[in-house]
């Protein structure tokens, strides 16, 4: 049996300017394929044998241009893991947080419903900060942050709403986030040393709620 791994999102899921193995869903598989150590009366934890992640991302997605490519998209017919990270384009483009809302709330039900109708193996990861980043320079920094912070109140309640995980990894970010080494080429994604960071938090998250 190999499990399986669906991740929904935008750039920051396809790894934009990192190498395929870079991004966040392939570190998390390969941490979940690793034996790792416990407490000695309970031995180590075995690797799971999960597959590569299909992933269902693209750089510049909003959560409407994500849930047409849900709609046209044939899926297994069910996943044992699906994680969404959505929304920054969203508030790139000036969208009414309402109508972001809706849309996140869509596409968080549809992804409970590719986890066989199963919320604990939905994993929301929050939307990171691009204002603080050399890319955004001459950009308002507060009003970013204040807006970034205002949609992941959102995604955060709607998981909660829904009994999925919402991870946290926009404080891990944006204290990275003006550091070369933790930046792609363009500035602005993240590089594969931060996107480790987030595949440590949700391949904890996911075992945790596997079984």
């Amino acid at each position: 049996m190999r499990y399986t791994y669906l991740s929904l999102g935008d750039s920051y899921t396809i790894g934009e300017q990192v190498m395929l193995a870079e991004n966040f869903a392939y570190q998390t598989v390969q941490l979940l394929r690793k034996t790792i150590a416990r407490e000695e009366s309970h031995g180590p934890a075995p690797g799971l044998p999960f597959a590569a992640p299909e992933i269902i991302a693209k750089t510049g997605w909003t959560t409407d241009e994500l849930d047409a490519a849900i709609q046209q998209t044939v899926f297994l017919k069910q996943y044992d893991v699906v994680s969404l990270l959505i929304g920054v384009n969203n508030q790139y483009r000036g969208r009414a947080i309402k109508e972001f809302e809706n849309g996140f709330t869509a596409i968080l039900q549809k992804a409970i419903e590719l986890a066989g109708g199963n919320p604990h193996r939905v994993f929301v990861l929050s939307i990171p900060d691009w204002g603080i980043t050399p890319f955004a320079a001459d950009k308002d920094s507060e009003k970013i942050a204040g807006e970034i912070d205002a949609y992941n109140e959102v995604c955060k309640a709607v998981s909660s709403e829904f009994n999925c995980t919402y991870l946290d990894i926009t404080v891990s970010q944006r204290t990275n986030g003006r550091k070369p080494e933790f930046l792609a080429t363009d500035g602005l994604h993240p590089s594969g040393l931060e996107y480790a960071k987030w595949a440590k938090l949700l391949a904890d998250a996911i075992r945790l709620n596997l079984f």
